[in-house]
């Protein structure tokens, strides 16, 4: 599983009876170097063959998927945001949400139906107009087709009804309230190319290039973990970016893209999902090198598999039985030490983890009471396995109700260094509590994930703004309908009381109401053991100042630059200045404010958007 952020998940939002938003566009530019004229093969950076600038930026994920109704990926929905307009988006200054393709909204007074009006400046890289049609085309297909509702499919669960009676206008009707209407984080596809799709659940749209789109940049050429490159779309109607062609080239190994940062091979290195301390420590003193090192809106977790199973209860896979034992699940946690791994796997680019909700998001952050923490205490973790009836043989090894020593399975990223540093802790912790742990990291952690095969693994998620789709990927509604389909779940976790506070929250519009019971999914979440949240690391990565002179960060205050809820930082990427040979990396730090238009919220608690999951390999 992986995408969203899995390093690298639904979404929801609030407002009063109408909310109206003018037409504005906001984009904030941090100056930092990353700029580079490259093609996808390692070179030297410098323009490209048809004299153009491009930006070369090193990632340490493959795609899942071209699809937008597919893709869960961070890699994968971060391309959908630059080749895609989405209804709104948020301002790169503070999180707030601005107009998209939908230049402002309103609700009917009971809230259930939503009145967009769609810009008549957009228009699709074959040259026809994006309308209203082709918005209501996509979620229309989202509430019909199983296979197009995989990546995106709880945005449009309580939709009743979506139609278009104008070019201009779009109209969504409610079953009941839904506080995420301007947090719809669905890529518009142009209708007259996707009608022609015959199974969505199949189609990876990567075979045909140019692919149509509307957003700031086209992609022209993908080939399977090795790079995507995309052009900049000229047309786009916020302007045109400022780098004539992105390219994500793709490395397994993240020694060698730091490498190639150093050689001026790629301008940006993003990491899996972050850099190393000791990366990050190697580049600060290179000459036109900045590292960014910023609080993240990723949390890194450790999931334990529930028992996987359908929505109508057919069991999957072959879970460890001992972890349905609340209180293993709860001595295993008791067992890992979170200081030791902020202070010695991230080296304290990262704060000690709880809740779901990176402290990025204050509303939303939450932390346990004293007498609910699940705090480091090996003697209470060996009390707990004592009474859950794991008993230590004469060789000091716990046994099963099989009369088996109990080893458990941890799935881990390969190229996540990270994955591996902890999981070597958790062979001496849980070793001396008489549990043997088997590291099994791998390319593909995705295959093995969504067939439930595996005690636990390694976890993450990129939260949005608005949380609702990260707390989506752990309702029943989630679980996959057989067990040869997908899901939209992150770790087979289905808990009545948890999807109650879910459905209370999407259908909550005060705002304060609305923080206050996603809190309380948080609190049921760390209860219920399933998932034990480590860390939130912070966004570490880095890029050549003498190839970019300037580029956005989200937040403008301390925020990422790689994975960000919109396409600032590659839309508003300025090329450096080739003929000065080189910008000095001590120009890099400047604010420059790119930001047009104003914005409007009536009533409308500032909500934004979650993104998609990260369990497997990275997501967003």
């Amino acid at each position: 599983m992986d995408t969203n952020d899995q390093y690298g998940g639904h979404h929801r939002t609030a407002g009063r009876a109408r909310l109206v938003v003018a037409a504005g566009a906001a984009a904030l530019a941090l100056s930092a170097g990353f700029a580079t004229p490259l093609n996808p093969s390692p070179q030297q950076a410098r323009a490209a063959d048809d004299g153009g600038s491009t930006l070369t930026v090193a990632v340490a994920q493959s795609v899942d998927s071209l699809s937008p109704f597919l893709a869960v990926r961070l890699l994968s929905t971060s391309i959908h945001r630059l080749t895609y307009e989405y209804l709104t988006n948020y301002d790169p200054e503070d999180n707030h949400v601005i107009p998209g393709l939908a230049t402002k909204w309103e609700s009917s007074p009971d809230k259930l139906t939503w009145t967009y009006t769609i810009r008549s400046n957009s228009t699709w890289s074959d040259g026809k107009k994006a309308t209203a049609e082709d918005a209501a085309w996509t979620f229309n297909t989202m509430m019909t087709d199983s296979g197009a509702a995989t990546a995106n499919g709880s945005f449009v669960a309580n939709f009743e009804k979506v139609t278009a009676p104008s070019p201009t206008q779009l109209v969504i009707k409610l079953k009941k309230p839904q506080a995420t209407m301007t947090a719809l984080d669905v890529p518009i596809v142009p209708k007259h190319v996707w009608e022609k799709v015959d199974d969505f659940s199949k189609f990876n749209n990567d075979k045909d290039f140019p692919l149509v789109g509307n957003g700031p940049f086209v992609l022209t050429d993908y080939k399977p973990d090795s790079y995507v490159r995309l052009k900049a779309n000229k047309d786009f109607w916020r302007g045109a970016p400022k780098f004539d062609e992105l390219v994500f080239r793709y490395y397994k190994d993240q020694d060698a893209a730091v490498s190639a940062l150093r050689k001026g091979e790629v301008s940006f290195v993003a990491g899996s999902p972050s850099l190393t301390p000791a990366q990050a420590d190697s580049l600060k003193g290179e000459k036109n090198i900045k590292v960014n090192d910023a609080p993240g809106r990723r949390f890194y977790a450790l999931a334990t598999n529930p028992g996987a199973r359908t929505r109508s209860g057919e069991k999957m896979g072959d879970g460890h039985p001992s972890l349905l034992d609340q209180r293993v699940r709860n001595a295993l946690f008791r067992a890992v030490d979170r200081k030791t791994v902020i202070d010695k796997v991230f080296q304290g680019h990262a704060v000690e983890g709880a809740g779901y909700i990176p402290p990025r998001y204050a509303q939303y952050f939450w932390e346990p009471e004293a007498g609910q923490e699940l705090a480091y205490d090996p003697k209470e973790a060996a009390r707990l396995l004592d009474e859950a009836g794991l008993k230590l043989n004469s060789a000091g090894k716990r046994v099963g109700k099989d009369g088996k020593p109990i080893v458990y399975r941890v799935l881990c990223h390969a190229t996540d260094p990270n994955d591996k540093a902890i999981g070597q802790y958790l062979q001496e912790w849980w070793g001396d509590l008489g549990i043997g742990v088997t590291l099994n990291c791998l390319d593909n952690v995705t295959d093995p994930w969504l067939a439930g095969e595996y005690d636990l693994a390694f976890d993450g998620w990129s939260v949005n703004p608005d949380p609702d789709f990260v707390l989506s990927i752990h309702t029943c509604a989630a679980l996959p309908a057989t067990p040869e389909e997908t899901g939209a779940t992150d770790n087979f976790i289905c808990d009545r009381t948890y999807d109650e506070l879910y459905d209370r929250q999407l259908a909550e519009y005060d705002p304060d109401r609305r923080a206050a019971l996603v809190k309380q999914m948080e609190s049921r979440l760390y209860d219920l053991g399933y998932m034990n949240v480590m860390a939130y690391p912070n966004a570490v990565e880095a890029y050549r100042t003498d190839q970019i002179e300037s580029i956005t960060t989200m937040p403008a205050a301390a925020g990422n630059i790689y994975g960000q809820d919109g396409y600032w930082s590659w839309w508003s990427a300025v090329p450096a200045d080739s003929a000065d040979g080189g910008g000095d990396s001590s120009s890099t730090g400047v604010v420059i404010g790119i930001v047009a238009g104003v914005v409007v919220l009536a009533g409308l608690g500032a909500f934004v958007a979650l993104r998609r999951r990260a369990t497997a390999e990275d997501r967003e």
